[in-house]
């Protein structure tokens, strides 16, 4: 067995997913909403599985897809990118992997921001990379010049971002952005920019790119997901963009990954990307008011909510509500509960923040209710 694999466990999000399944608690773990999604791409994708071809589609992804992710980031992010600088990939987490393993040489350091994505350390490890870790601390989450430079070496080459944050939910500020472009500039860094909750912001907050920054053009993979933007997790359709000699070395490392992803999603995801802004503005406004009922719900049960201004999450402040367990134990007592949640610990490989728990509220209301209405009946037991 290889070493980065053989004392893995399951990730955190299937371990609590399946323990919901088990015990019958409500999922506010793993990060999936219980809508449909905008009928159009549903019945786009009927349409092209029954009417259209079913065999390999092109591996960098069909011309269609291709061409409105191109389209899509000059409308909303006034991004100047061609089709070719577009890789089509099965969900944003083969992306990441196809990306890793194309760019890294073993040795090479990678710098990660703490809490993060759990798939992130052992991708880097895979193809043969160092990660420097750079912890960030609740309740702001804030990047700081001096943090980056205490984790910079001369073998440092690449820069891995995730954000919007999960699971801070919290979002880069362009002053951070622009200092991370400067860093990356001044230390000559590729930035792979894990962007996958680039349209799940609220309050009136809008997304900026790294890529968009002066510099990073030709030093940046730009990662983004379908199932994200139009809240269909299973569709695993995602992408990479970058300028065209990274491109051409990303698609070599995808073509012996997934190869392609099924073309009938590529063509729905392709008509959802050209139609469905307004699926998508609407579908943030709906989970912004989740957010606020959960927070509400959560407030007045006595937990301390941290912000949230992005992502499907929201974090709660074990320490602040006076409990005095730690993540992994509150979340164990919260099943009894029957809840889910997410201990935060999990999201780090090294000297983990312990009292901080994730929920998720893309749920429908009356599920929210349910849950809050448990929290409040067991909040006197799961302070102790």
């Amino acid at each position: 067995m290889h070493p980065v694999y053989a004392q893995m466990g399951t990730t955190i999000f299937e371990a609590m997913s399946a323990r919901a399944r088990e015990t019958g608690a409500i999922n506010l773990g793993q990060g999936f909403a219980d809508d449909p999604g905008p009928p159009a791409v549903l019945e786009a994708a009927a349409r092209a599985l029954l009417g259209k071809s079913n065999q390999y589609p092109p591996m960098a992804g069909l011309a269609e897809l291709r061409e409105a992710v191109a389209d899509h980031y000059c409308r909303h992010q006034a991004l100047d990118l061609a089709a070719d600088e577009v890789i089509v990939t099965s969900g944003a987490t083969e992306a990441l992997a196809a990306t890793l393993l194309a760019l890294i040489s073993p040795g090479d350091e990678v710098i990660l921001f703490q809490p993060l994505y759990d798939a992130y350390v052992p991708l880097v490890r895979r193809a043969g990379g160092v990660p420097r870790f750079v912890r960030l601390e609740p309740p702001h989450w804030k990047i700081t010049r001096e943090a980056l430079a205490a984790a910079v070496t001369p073998r440092t080459r690449f820069l891995l971002l995730n954000n919007p944050l999960n699971p801070a939910a919290t979002m880069a500020s362009a002053a951070e952005l622009a200092m991370l472009a400067d860093f990356c500039v001044a230390h000559d860094l590729i930035a792979i920019c894990d962007e996958v909750w680039e349209h799940v912001t609220f309050d009136g907050a809008r997304h900026l790119p790294l890529i968009g920054f002066p510099g990073m053009r030709e030093r940046s993979v730009k990662i983004g997901s379908a199932g994200k933007i139009f809240a269909l997790t299973g569709f695993k359709v995602g992408w990479m963009c970058a300028a065209p000699p990274l491109a051409r070395v990303l698609a070599r490392a995808h073509q012996f990954l997934t190869f392609t992803t099924p073309p009938n999603l590529q063509w729905a995801v392709a008509e959802g990307l050209a139609t469905q802004d307004a699926w998508v503005q609407d579908a943030r406004h709906r989970f912004e008011r989740g957010r606020d009922r959960l927070a509400a719900g959560l407030a007045d049960a006595g937990l301390a909510v941290l912000p949230s201004v992005a992502t499907y999450f929201l974090s709660v402040d074990l320490a602040a509500s006076d409990i005095a367990l730690d993540d992994v134990a509150f979340c164990e007592r919260l099943i009894e509960a029957g809840v889910v949640a997410i201990p935060v610990s999990a999201f780090y490989a090294e000297a983990p923040v312990t009292g901080i728990v994730r929920f998720c509220f893309v749920k429908q209301d009356a599920t929210l209710d349910a849950a809050i209405e448990r929290i409040g009946a067991a909040r006197e037991t799961l302070g102790r």
